[in-house]
């Protein structure tokens, strides 16, 4: 699920059963709600529980919040979905500071999490502790990113981003460049540079008032994440100024900026939902969750001329967990929620459904997953290309700044050079002022 921004995912505000309209829910259930708080009263009271997440988690849209409901008729779920993943996420620590104004459940993005573990561990709900919940059934990695140096498991894992590059077959041909998703993968394979190289090829023939591919920020993130080193280094000091992965992935996005192949836009705000529809690029830098924005934005109009081919390394971007603050009215109840959304069956249906990869052993196994293609995307074997993907993930370490100095770099330094041809050493500057003034390294 995610990026910041998302996640790592873009979506509008969604409400369930009962409107909910605050950038987090200002309530962790209305006052009317009797027993079951802290998990304890009547078993059979009638509460609300409220859910707070950013971008596309998929629960909605896979009927899962239905379905839960439907078995547990005394409970009611409400949900606000915010498109701004890093105003969430500044929103959320304000809240979980002053112990009110939290949902029951609360989403948090994986550049995140380390703040989370290590700063915020003691605002959450153990979920190791919880009834049928066991860290191993989720990938190795995944669930030690949401445990604190005490043992406590504050988050269960929903996806992770394994990376594949989404084209539309149509602007390929009308280029000159091959469209068969093999043949294409070949034009990039092992190396992020060779996919700027295509995107010079591409260039050079483009259909009128097309670019190669959406976003230098969104390439600065792919490069990046299949980096060894990225932010911070694995006592989780913050080291982005001298990092190689990040000069690496800097050095391509400004190289992509500056050939003019890229449409300069800005992931997940609206132009660049509107120019999906429009046809304005050739390409998308595409873990898993970003199918679904793509079926969503580009509409029919869209359908069978986008493809899936494998991108030049794997890697993973986004991804998310499920907390429960402490602070909620109904922990008991929300652990089970939890437990229950991020389980097995509900993470294989969510990627049916919006293409959001599981983060369990036993999700990513599930035929419906392994198996499946989407018509959408001219019934490319997706299960097969991002489950691979997911088997060579090597994450780099995370640190507790991650998250805005990725904000920092990709919304402010890039753009700017997108969008006002700020030079590249006068850009990056500015990046290292603004994170010393947010994080103060």
């Amino acid at each position: 699920m995610r990026t910041t921004s998302r996640p790592r995912r873009a979506a509008v505000v969604a409400t369930a059963v009962l409107a909910a309209s605050t950038l987090l829910l200002t309530a962790c259930s209305s006052s009317s709600d009797k027993g079951g708080e802290k998990g304890g009263g009547d078993a059979n009271a009638k509460i609300t529980l409220n859910v707070g997440d950013f971008g596309t988690f998929g629960y909605k849209e896979a009927g899962l919040y239905d379905e839960y409901m439907a078995a547990h008729p005394n409970i009611t779920i409400k949900y606000d979905t915010v498109q701004d993943g890093q105003k969430y996420w500044d929103a959320l620590t304000t809240h979980l500071a002053s112990g009110s104004g939290l949902a029951d459940v609360q989403a948090v993005e994986v550049g995140y999490i380390a703040q989370a573990t290590n700063t915020l561990g003691d605002k959450f709900v153990d979920l190791g502790k919880t009834e049928g919940i066991n860290p191993a059934n989720w990938l190795d990695w995944k669930s030690k990113q949401a445990t604190t140096a005490s043992g406590a498991l504050i988050g269960l894992g929903t996806d992770i981003g394994p990376m594949a590059i989404c084209y539309r077959s149509d602007l390929f041909q009308q280029a000159g460049l091959p469209t068969d998703r093999e043949e294409v993968a070949k034009l990039w394979a092992g190396d992020w540079s060779k996919f700027v190289d295509a995107g010079k090829r591409y260039q050079a023939q483009a259909p009128a008032g097309t670019f190669f591919t959406d976003s230098a920020s969104g390439l600065f993130n792919a490069v990046l994440s299949a980096q060894p080193e990225q932010y911070s280094d694995a006592s989780g000091k913050l080291v982005y100024k001298t990092s190689a992965g990040v000069k690496t992935a800097w050095d391509l996005s400004v190289a992509a900026s500056q050939a003019k192949i890229s449409a300069g836009l800005r992931q997940f705000q609206d132009p660049w939902n509107a120019a999906f529809a429009n046809a304005k690029f050739a390409t998308v830098v595409c873990p898993s969750w970003m199918t679904g924005i793509i079926s969503k934005y580009s509409g029919d109009s869209g359908k069978g001329k986008w493809d899936v081919a494998a991108a030049p390394v794997s890697s993973n971007w986004g991804g998310a967990f499920l907390t429960v603050p402490k602070a909620g009215k109904h922990t008991k109840e929300a652990a089970a929620l939890v437990a229950w959304l991020t389980a097995p069956e509900q993470q294989a249906k969510v990627f049916t459904k919006v293409g959001n990869v599981p983060s369990t052993v036993g999700g990513l196994q599930q035929p419906a997953v392994q198996g499946a293609k989407q018509e959408y995307f001219n019934n490319a074997p997706t299960g097969q290309i991002f489950a691979a993907a997911a088997q060579s993930i090597k994450p780099a370490p995370i640190g507790e700044q991650d998250g805005n100095v990725k904000t920092i770099i990709t919304d402010n330094g890039i753009l700017d050079i997108e969008e006002h041809g700020t030079d590249p050493a006068k850009a990056w500057s500015n990046v290292t002022k603004l994170v010393d003034d947010k994080t103060g390294h």
